[in-house]
């Protein structure tokens, strides 16, 4: 399985973002997208995910599932974390599950798994910023999809939470996934560069 990124030119409210860019991931890879604010880091993960168009150039998936388009075997975790605050933590996360069609599961095992499962029946209101992340995290671990587009993943993880969540993509690639994250600090595991951004 490989992603495929050919001459990509991203265009937001009638600006040229980034032009010209290309880059390719396979299997068990995971590609760090480096650059300095506003570069376009989070816009090339949307296009990626399907929630942008280029204005030109293409993004291609190459040995997924022929009958999914390349967004069906994503899964794009934001730099804010999806949560309904008035849902409790097992409901957010069954929540995404239905949403996303994934395979039958208890919601418990994945939060034991980023250790929430002893808040599945808090309000999400009440969660701290890093236990938020946690529960996005366990969205990941619910429905399980190839590709994973991660925007600043570590962000309000403790110590402990980062070395967790450097498992998980380790585990994730092993398995043959890949990874795309916009970062701007290390992600704790073996990772190429794409650096944009990097004008005149």
């Amino acid at each position: 399985m490989r992603l495929l990124g050919r001459e990509i030119t991203c265009a937001r409210g009638g600006r040229e973002v980034f032009a010209g860019l290309g880059f390719e991931a396979a299997a068990g890879e995971a590609l760090a997208v480096v650059g300095p604010n506003g570069s376009g880091k989070t816009s090339l993960l949307r296009l990626i995910a399907g929630l942008l168009t280029p204005a030109h150039g293409s993004i291609r998936l190459e040995g997924g599932s022929a009958e999914l388009s390349l967004p069906e075997q994503s899964h794009y975790l934001g730099h804010r974390d999806a949560i309904k605050p008035a849902l409790s933590v097992g409901e957010n996360l069954a929540f995404w599950h239905d949403f996303l069609g994934g395979a039958p599961f208890d919601p418990k095992e994945s939060l034991a798994i980023v250790e929430l499962d002893h808040a599945a029946d808090l309000p999400a209101a009440y969660l701290s910023a890093g236990q938020r992340r946690r529960l996005s995290i366990a969205r990941l671990l619910a429905v399980k999809r190839p590709v994973w587009l991660l925007d600043e993943p570590t962000n309000a993880l403790d110590a402990s939470g980062q070395i967790l969540f450097a498992t998980l993509m380790g585990d994730h690639l092993s398995q043959g996934g890949l990874i795309i994250a916009a970062t701007h600090t290390p992600l704790g595991i073996p990772a190429r560069s794409l650096r944009i951004g990097d004008g005149p």
